[in-house]
């Protein structure tokens, strides 16, 4: 039976089996599943979770903010009161799924380093 790899990577679940979980700790890949002893070592989200939910809370809290500001004008301490703990938070909740679904994706197509081809 396939795995989805969006299943499994929402789930942060093992992108072979679907079943054990591919964290030990809240951003530390395991080295294998616990339930199928499938070697997680073999792929690397790298920065590209990092990236993709800076520039979510970009798309989504920038916008709150300033719609914030021009609506009820509140003075500057306010938004350092609301804008960085909500800034964390939404960056907290999304990096994990976001990591381990580009993780699962990585091991349905079997991406890996590149590598050269010497045409000599």
């Amino acid at each position: 039976m396939a795995v989805s790899a969006l299943s499994a990577g929402l789930r942060s679940k093992c992108p072979n089996c679907g079943e054990g979980s591919v964290f030990d700790g809240y951003l530390k890949f395991k080295t294998r599943c616990d339930a199928c002893n499938a070697d997680l070592t073999i792929a690397d989200a790298g920065d590209g979770p990092a990236f993709f939910v800076m520039f979510a809370a970009l798309i989504f809290i920038v916008p709150s903010a300033m719609f914030f500001e021009f609506a009820f004008r509140p003075p500057g301490f306010v938004h350092v009161l609301i804008w960085p703990p909500l800034t964390l938070g939404f960056c907290m909740f999304l990096l994990r799924p976001v990591k381990s679904l580009l993780f699962a994706l990585q091991w349905k197509h079997k991406a890996g380093q590149a590598q050269f081809e010497d045409h000599e």
